[in-house]
């Protein structure tokens, strides 16, 4: 074997080294359950930000259902990601929306084909610049819990190994979810989702708050919010409550990151 093959070889195994060890981490990441900031909030993140790092995917997205079967935006990627969930749920249809009723993943490879049956989704994600969706269900066992949606900017199937992959890493998130110390204490996956999406409307609320007070955007109050709480390893749900209870305010937000 000449140099360049050797050279070629050597490559192609570091490449793999690495996709194993992202692999490994990821799935670290959401069965830590004993991390000091954990949280659905964190949790959710990183569902849809391993999917986007390990799968060939633009964006990526994540619904929940309340105890009512509707479905909530629990984290995304991008703004515009999360829009195309917003569609889906205000419609009622959509790939998501079918996905989270049968269990079963769906695939749109061309989203032009559907333009008769899902004008209005169609629509969305041509003009945030998505040629493609695919979804994969988000269980406990046989629970539905919700959905994960993958979104490109070019047409075609996903290859073939990253369906199930994006499956074993919701999987393994709606896993974790029962793992997170809710109050009151519960076993019950469905006091455990509430909670969770509970936690996503205070946030909300706390995000709003930033943006006030800041007068900057909801994207970037969203980010500074994440951003100290990363920082000082402390849940983002729990901070967003102490924003919203007023046990703390925008301003410490606002200092803790000019101060850096």
């Amino acid at each position: 074997m000449n140099e360049r093959a050797h050279t070629c070889q050597d490559r192609a195994e570091e490449t793999d080294m690495n996709r194993e060890r992202e692999l490994a981490q990821a799935f670290v990441d959401l069965a830590d359950t004993y991390a000091p900031d954990f949280d659905p909030l964190h949790l959710f993140n990183r569902l849809v930000h391993a999917c986007q790092q390990l799968l060939e995917v633009d964006a990526v997205a994540v619904m929940i259902a309340d105890a009512r079967g509707t479905l909530k935006t629990m984290a995304a990627t991008d703004d515009e990601a999360a829009f195309i969930e917003l569609m889906q749920m205000q419609t009622g249809r959509g790939p998501c929306m079918d996905c989270y009723r049968t269990g079963q993943a769906r695939s749109i490879p061309d989203i032009t084909t559907e333009r008769d049956r899902l004008p209005t989704l169609m629509t969305a994600m041509s003009v945030a610049g998505y040629q493609s969706l695919h979804t994969v269900p988000v269980r406990l066992h046989e629970r539905l819990l919700g959905a994960v949606t993958l979104l490109n900017a070019r047409t075609g199937d996903l290859p073939d190994n990253d369906m199930p992959l994006a499956q074993a890493l919701s999987d393994t998130a709606a896993l974790s979810l029962m793992h997170w110390p809710t109050e009151p204490r519960s076993d019950d996956i469905t006091t455990r989702v509430q909670s969770a999406i509970a936690a996503k409307a205070t946030l909300e609320i706390a995000k709003g708050m930033i943006a006030a007070h800041g007068d900057g955007s909801v994207g970037q109050a969203g980010r500074l919010l994440a951003d100290y709480a990363n920082r000082h390893r402390v849940s983002l749900a729990e901070t967003a409550l102490a924003l919203v209870k007023r046990t703390m305010e925008p301003t410490h937000i606002l200092d803790a990151t000019a101060a850096t």
